[in-house]
């Protein structure tokens, strides 16, 4: 039903690796460059405001895509923004911290850009839309791995489309207007796919390996299997979860 990095060949596997060398260096070389460069455009600007203002906020001007928008306070013509006290995201509840953890997000995307010979772009978006959707990060890259290899217009011959390998009607559940071109686009297939793993995970009860399953051999096989007392699995899960010592979702 999916295309699967477990169909590539050993060989075919250990050519890429040979042939992506350079890359994996240069993306080190430009990790390192990046996380100078956001060190310090970031802190820099931080501690001025923090001098001027110390309840003022710096994360209005900060990447925010795993954490949703700080709360905005209108004075007059000027939006001052300030940390919510309810919103701690990884235990943040000082402004002073928000750098810190900007970076900690940045050097935990450059090692999955590392680990999986991917663009930095894309493990962030891999990255992040993992956190929204509620899985674990880990997980989300491991299924884009086994689903597609990381790349977003891989198509498999029954239809499956894109980065995490969507079926339309499997989509249209949760985007009813959601189209086979849209499903090409990155953060799209990445937003859908997740949310769809997160919602088998849930219905599963926590049970990773039958979510996982579910989401490569649709719920029909893996229930026909466990209604004749079979097992299951077809290996998928295990290959996912190989050395995965994760729960699979956030909370």
């Amino acid at each position: 039903m999916h295309v699967t990095a477990a169909s590539s060949s050993a060989r075919a596997r250990q050519s890429r690796m040979n042939r992506r060398r350079f890359q994996r260096r240069f993306t080190r070389i430009v990790g390192l460059i990046a996380g100078l460069y956001v060190l310090t455009m970031i802190v820099a600007p931080a501690r001025t405001t923090l001098a001027a203002a110390p309840k003022v906020s710096v994360a209005a001007a900060l990447p925010t895509a795993s954490f949703g928008r700080p709360a905005g306070e209108v004075t007059g013509r000027k939006k001052v923004y300030v940390l919510q006290k309810s919103a701690k995201p990884f235990g943040v509840d000082t402004v002073q911290n928000v750098p810190r953890v900007t970076l900690t997000r940045w050097h935990r995307i450059y090692k999955f850009a590392d680990r999986y010979n991917i663009s930095v772009d894309l493990a962030r978006k891999i990255h992040d839309m993992a956190i929204r959707q509620g899985l674990e990060p880990e997980l989300g890259f491991r299924v884009v791995q086994m689903e597609s290899e990381f790349k977003t217009r891989a198509t498999s011959p029954v239809g499956a489309i894109g980065l995490t390998q969507l079926m339309l009607p499997t989509a249209r559940e949760f985007e009813p207007n959601i189209t086979r071109e849209a499903l090409t686009d990155a953060e799209t297939n990445l937003r859908i796919g997740f949310k769809y793993l997160r919602a088998l995970i849930r219905e599963n009860d926590g049970n990773l390996s039958l979510a996982l399953l579910t989401y490569n051999r649709g719920p029909v096989a893996v229930r026909s299997a466990i209604a004749l007392g079979l097992d299951p699995s077809n290996g998928y899960d295990r290959e996912v979860t190989k050395g995965y010592r994760g729960r699979g979702t956030l909370d």
